[in-house]
């Protein structure tokens, strides 16, 4: 499926969205003129935000947020990353639904936190609210969300205290392809045993999801269950680096540094997209 751009309405439509979200994962069954009054909107432009924003109606998303949904997704990735892993989805290769590239930080230059190191930075809008982007000249090392009460800079900041920051909004250019799903580079920042967990989220597909224990386990640390949760809750690059793809073995989310509402939102999305894509596919198969 051709990637959608994401203009600065996308940006202006979250917090609408989000409350639809909400809304409709407490009540699947909400009907969209209820779900259109959550948001605030009439059903007909609700209606129209919503499909730009998914390019699906929110009655068939509200069946990408059913717990149904994740537990199916779950029963179907029994061997996702072992799969994904003997593809050659691995760093420098082709990972889930994006071209990255990456490397690491060497752990002596992540123990000096971040030390004699230039981060540029800049906020532009994307499809699950105003996003913060950080960068090296290596690549993207940071993706943050601001909501009203969280300041995502602050956030991203502490992990490398003593980088030097500067706005930039030459590195927007690189935040865009990345929430378009073009081409990106990515410098991870973070410990070794933080990095082999990156490393196995990104080897997940877009549109499905693992559990913490499978990663544990691809890793070669199957009793180290909490230690990858936190790992994956210390992911600084949201979306590029698929934490929200990281669910309970029930199928129940769990948590998310940026927000369930926001996790939620981007796995339905992803759901959404495989879909189209899957149609376009299949349309094309028969011309």
């Amino acid at each position: 499926m051709a990637a959608r751009a994401y203009l600065p309405g996308m940006s202006y439509h979250y917090p609408i969205i989000a409350r639809a979200l909400d809304a409709i994962a407490e009540r699947p069954d909400l009907s969209l003129e209820d779900a259109a009054a959550v948001a605030g909107l009439s059903p007909a432009h609700f209606q129209r935000v919503f499909s730009a924003w998914v390019g699906v109606s929110p009655k068939r998303f509200s069946q990408y947020l059913a717990l149904d949904h994740a537990r199916h997704l779950l029963a179907a990735q029994t061997t996702v990353l072992e799969t994904s892993h003997a593809a050659g989805l691995s760093g420098g290769g082709r990972l889930h639904d994006l071209f990255l590239r990456w490397e690491a930080m060497s752990p002596g230059d992540y123990a000096r936190a971040g030390e004699g190191l230039r981060i540029g930075w800049t906020r532009l809008p994307s499809p699950f609210g105003e996003a913060v982007v950080m960068a090296t000249d290596r690549g993207i090392c940071g993706i943050g969300f601001d909501d009203p009460d969280f300041d995502a800079f602050a956030d991203l900041t502490r992990r490398w205290p003593r980088a030097r920051y500067e706005q930039d909004m030459a590195i927007a250019p690189l935040a865009q392809a990345a929430f378009e799903g073009r081409q990106a580079r990515l410098h991870l920042m973070g410990g070794p045993f933080q990095i082999k967990v990156w490393e196995a989220l990104l080897s997940v597909p877009s549109g499905q999801v693992t559990t913490y224990s499978t990663i544990a386990t691809r890793i070669g640390h199957p009793g180290a269950v909490r230690a990858v949760g936190t790992a994956i809750g210390r992911n600084p690059v949201s979306w590029l680096i698929p934490c929200h793809r990281a669910l309970r073995k029930t199928g129940a989310l769990g948590g998310y540094h940026w927000g369930l509402t926001r996790k939620r939102a981007m796995l339905a999305h992803e759901s959404a997209r495989r879909d189209a894509a899957d149609v376009t596919e299949e349309l094309s198969e028969r011309l």
